[in-house]
């Protein structure tokens, strides 16, 4: 068997196979939370206080709903792509469309989650320059966590080491665009 990009020793289609297992773990856990929190905001607008809440407040929630819409949608939509490109020898292009998916997934649960907590936190402090302080840092947050760090211990690794020949030195399982 040639010895794929990852250091492995497997075929194209193992890789895909494998990568796309490893997929559908990572995206599990940010679905199933994507849609508990979309759920939870679509109730929101039955209760009684939200027809008090300030004219802002009703369009930054309306924006949050479309935000977590588009997350969910974004999560789940591997799942389709799976069903429509199943059996017709696709995978790697499916785990490249997938792993794009995905990260626009994260991108927008981030700024639902953001936007949720500063929903949230101007109804706690009535409209306080506080909550716009506390929902930027859980931004920072988020960006550090899901962006710069993991790029940051690429950027390490690849200074730190050559890949192997053909490899790419990725882990991110998607493969970059082809040099010309």
């Amino acid at each position: 068997m040639p010895q794929g990009t990852s250091g492995r020793d497997e075929t194209a289609a193992e890789r895909a196979d494998r990568l796309w297992g490893e997929m559908l773990q990572e995206v599990r856990v940010c679905q199933t939370g994507a849609q508990i929190l979309f759920g939870f905001l679509i109730s929101v607008v039955f209760t009684p206080r939200f027809a008090t809440l300030p004219t802002f407040d009703r369009h930054l929630y309306v924006a949050t709903v479309m935000l977590g819409a588009a997350a969910t949608a974004a999560l789940v939509a591997p799942t389709a792509f799976h069903r429509v490109l199943a059996g017709r020898g696709m995978k790697p292009e499916l785990v490249r469309a997938a792993g794009h998916l995905i990260t626009t997934g994260l991108a927008l649960l981030a700024l639902t989650i953001t936007s949720a907590l500063l929903l949230l936190l101007r109804t706690a402090l009535h409209g306080s320059t506080t909550a716009w302080v506390l929902s930027g840092a859980v931004l920072l947050l988020f960006t550090t966590c899901w962006l710069v760090l993991p790029f940051l211990v690429l950027r390490r690794e690849q200074r730190g080491s050559r890949p192997a020949a053909g490899g790419n030195g990725s882990s991110t399982g998607v493969a970059p665009p082809a040099r010309a």
